[in-house]
């Protein structure tokens, strides 16, 4: 019973995916899914592109609508991220993301020395806010063609998670497409192979330092329904929870930082049962079980 409570995040994780991810005849046939499901976002960064994604991924939606002649904004989509962060925080990071599972199990794999973040930490995790500002919502508005459309600036020129599960498994599949290959399938495979391997050393580098969605989420980390608060009675300032955090967030003192993706681990790892979950239910009293 142990060994599954220690794993039922994986397993959440990888549940999620199959649900979000479960249409095989896409992989079989190297095609996309343009079924009535895909009107609708999934709550993680899940490439529409994907030969299995019955969903869109809701930074790409965001894009698609932006970039338009015609809409230059969503409501569904800004709902969507006002709902799901009020609910969850960054909950989603830790639990709903398929490519944080993959980050997840890389980093299980042993390397040679594992870092607990990297050099300049401090000024690296605003990256992710730059990259919302400017590669999600300013580009794509203010680069335009001859006919006055904006390009999906993140989903074409960064994101890994579209370069993996989409973009490679259709050009795995489609001999057209391997034959069109240019610099930007280069620069963004260098992206991704650039991750997959620091994602061996640091714990999710690409959800510390570059993702927009993760930025998103984590605004509503101290507001979110679901969050921690810390029981002063019984909190020593160990430190035992941050030792256990693989993102070094000093939970004692900052339960609900907009970098912490809920995996849980500091609530396992207190030695006196101090960091708690509001229960909303019981007026904001600390709620431990």
């Amino acid at each position: 019973m142990g060994k599954l409570r220690d794993h039922i995040r994986t397993l959440v994780q990888l549940l999620f995916a199959a649900l979000t991810n479960g249409y095989a005849a896409g992989f079989a046939k190297g095609s996309i899914y343009k079924g009535e499901s895909k009107l609708l976002c999934v709550p993680g960064l899940n490439c529409y592109s994907c030969p299995g994604a019955l969903g869109s991924c809701p930074i790409g939606s965001f894009q698609a609508v932006i970039t338009s002649r015609t809409n230059k904004f969503t409501l569904y989509v800004i709902g969507f991220f006002l709902l799901f962060g009020a609910l969850f925080g960054r909950l989603v990071c830790g639990w709903l993301c398929p490519f944080g599972l993959v980050q997840d199990l890389l980093h299980k794999i042993p390397f040679p020395k594992k870092l607990r973040r990297l050099p300049g930490d401090r000024f690296l995790k605003y990256l992710k806010y730059l990259i919302l500002v400017g590669f999600v919502i300013v580009l794509p508005l203010t680069v335009l063609d001859l006919v006055g459309q904006g390009q999906p600036w993140f989903c074409k020129y960064i994101c890994p998670s579209g370069t993996l599960f989409a973009g490679i498994p259709l050009i795995a599949s489609n001999p057209p497409l391997r034959a069109a290959l240019g610099w930007l399938f280069t620069w963004k495979s260098a992206i991704l192979v650039g991750l997959l391997v620091l994602s061996m050393a640091v714990y999710r580098p690409f959800c510390r330092y570059l993702c927009p969605l993760g930025a998103i989420y984590g605004w509503f980390n101290p507001i979110a329904l679901y969050r921690f608060r810390i029981d002063t009675a019984k909190c020593t300032r160990c430190g035992a929870c941050q030792r256990a955090c693989k993102l070094d967030i000093p939970v004692w003192e900052t339960p609900n930082s907009t970098e912490c993706i809920r995996c849980g681990d500091c609530r396992r790892a207190c030695p006196h049962g101090a960091v708690c979950t509001v229960n909303p239910v019981q007026k904001g009293r600390k709620s431990c079980t």
